[in-house]
């Protein structure tokens, strides 16, 4: 998988689909190459000062990288962008919490149907599938 850098990626991910989760927050959304083909999936990571101290913040980075190749690297879906994004419970968390966590956030992203927000008309959120 590859990596989220620019700020601009962050945030047209951040208008696809969200799943908060009390480790994380899962956010997603489909890309495409310049060519219209389908890249591989990409992923970022952030922390908030809210988290805690920079020792914190990288510390909870790093446990987000570990499941994401714990659980994301096989369910991840090419053409996706995904970010995580750390909360405080990212490091008080247990270890298999968090990677309930995040297999559960990945799990309802992929079932999201599209619905819009009736407040904010430019954020999407998702609703589970029952079909």
């Amino acid at each position: 998988m590859e990596r989220l850098k620019k700020r601009s990626d962050f945030l047209r991910t951040a208008r696809g689909y969200k799943r908060a989760m009390p480790g994380l927050v899962l956010q997603t959304r489909a890309h495409r190459a310049e060519d219209g083909e389908a890249r591989p999936a990409r992923i970022g990571y952030t922390a908030s000062r809210r988290v805690g101290g920079a020792v914190q913040r990288n510390r909870a980075r790093r446990r987000l990288r570990e499941a994401v190749r714990k659980v994301l690297v096989g369910r991840a879906r090419p053409g996706h962008d995904y970010v995580l994004i750390a909360r405080p419970g990212t490091l008080t968390r247990k270890w298999d919490d968090l990677l309930r966590d995040l297999e559960k956030a990945a799990e309802d992203i992929h079932r999201a149907k599209p619905r819009r927000n009736s407040k904010h008309t430019n954020i999407h959120t998702f609703e589970r599938g029952l079909d």
